[in-house]
């Protein structure tokens, strides 16, 4: 929806939208919109009932054609549209306005899923957000598969979106209150899902935290989905997105760390704050560090001085 460059980081809390809304235009383009909101997927798949799908298809078209009669602004979120099936999207890209997307969320992905969906005809700007939810992604064969796939058309793949919930339902659970994703066998799933796709330079991001009245609960999960390389996480309510997005700021410390480690005069192995700091290793967490400040920001203060690790300090 805007002519700025998407990248996976720059998403934030992406909230969720059912398409049956009748203020999808106010909420996010018009005086109600949500302040701060980076991106936004409206939803015509399990957040509609199936006797709903006409009242959320003209919805949608409504909202494709305010898209046309607006001029773009800076502020304005990502916007996403998450189909049912293939061929419904297949009937959402021939909408008029539909080019206006910024892309589209593909549910249920696996390797017998995706080719239909890579056949149809996207224009330049639609960047595409498979989503890893069958009891597919939880075997490393068919997440091979997929990941081959996906290589060919890397450049059209903006994220790879961790279904939590629908993981959890294939497995006959549901997260119990008070836990991370990370504390039950959903958290070896996302382990697995990031050591299969992001070496390959794919970008995830993380599953929803449905306890949406736990803001506390909310940023330790935030802390756990950072320490997996997730750097975006899918938002059910309103007031969970300013919560995601301050959680995702970088830490003064880290900040410190990173320039240091990126700085031209750096030494080959330094320490700060008895941690071990090699430019040769730490370089691309660096600099995804920094891309991360810029774009959510720094809070705290304070910096150590700098000092060489010798061959005795390891």
């Amino acid at each position: 929806m805007t002519d700025r460059p998407l990248s996976a980081l720059e998403l934030g809390a992406t909230l969720y939208l059912p398409c049956t809304r009748e203020d999808l235009v106010p909420v996010l383009l018009g005086q109600r919109r949500i302040a701060g909101l980076r991106s936004a997927v409206l939803c015509l798949e399990d957040a509609v009932l199936e006797r709903d799908l006409p009242v959320a298809l003209a919805r949608l078209s409504a909202f494709l054609r305010a898209l046309v009669a607006r001029q773009c602004t800076p502020g304005d979120p990502f916007v996403f549209v998450r189909p049912r099936d293939a061929s419904m999207l297949d009937h959402i890209l021939h909408m008029p306005g539909a080019e206006q997307l910024d892309g589209f969320v593909l549910p249920k992905a696996h390797a017998d899923t995706m080719p239909a969906y890579l056949a149809l005809p996207f224009v330049d700007r639609h960047r595409l957000m498979p989503t890893l939810e069958t009891r597919e992604a939880c075997d490393a064969h068919d997440m091979r598969r997929l990941r081959d796939q996906l290589l060919g058309v890397q450049d059209r793949i903006l994220a790879l979106r961790i279904g939590g919930n629908d993981l959890l339902r294939s497995m006959g659970l549901r997260r119990a209150a008070g836990r991370t994703a990370y504390d039950g066998p959903l958290g070896q799933v996302i382990g697995s899902l990031v050591a299969g796709f992001a070496p390959w330079g794919f970008a995830l991001s993380a599953p929803v935290l449905e306890q949406f009245a736990d803001p506390t609960l909310l940023r330790a999960e935030v802390a756990r989905d950072i320490e997996h390389g997730l750097l975006t996480k899918t938002a059910i309510h309103p007031d969970q997105v300013a919560v995601i997005q301050s959680a995702l700021a970088v830490s003064a410390a880290e900040f410190e760390d990173a320039r240091l480690i990126l700085a031209d005069d750096a030494p080959a192995v330094f320490a700060r704050d008895g941690t071990m700091c090699e430019p040769a290793t730490h370089r691309a967490w660096a600099e995804l560090l920094l891309d991360r400040a810029a774009i959510h920001g720094i809070v705290g203060t304070g910096s150590t001085a700098l000092r060489l690790i010798s061959g005795a300090d390891l």
